[in-house]
């Protein structure tokens, strides 16, 4: 009997710990908050890479908690606007972060 109790204790401890484990904070994604940022992140780039007038080659998308950051270069602020535009069009998305530079300003 004592046995089983230790088993059934052990199975328990090693079911809590795998489900804190995968648990999200203020500063870690939770798995599914992981793969959900990951289908974000692929449709902004794959929306940039759909606009003929801009060079998505040079912009970096990174997304954490559906808060999407736009980083790189572009050559006005029209195509800043357009990427912007881009990302917010994304379903999933809460914000978009503009952290763009226009290529030849300082």
């Amino acid at each position: 009997m004592a046995i089983s109790k230790r088993i059934a204790l052990l199975c328990l401890t090693v079911l809590m710990t795998f489900a804190l484990g995968c648990a999200a904070t203020s500063t870690r994604e939770g798995t599914g908050e992981y793969f959900d940022d990951s289908a974000i992140t692929t449709k902004v780039k794959a929306g940039l890479l759909g606009e003929p007038n801009l060079n998505s080659n040079d912009i970096n998308v990174e997304t954490f908690k559906g808060v999407v950051q736009l980083s790189g270069f572009v050559t006005s602020v029209t195509q800043t606007n357009m990427a912007v535009s881009v990302a917010r069009r994304v379903k999933g998305v809460t914000d978009v972060r503009n952290d763009m530079r226009i290529k030849g300003q300082q």
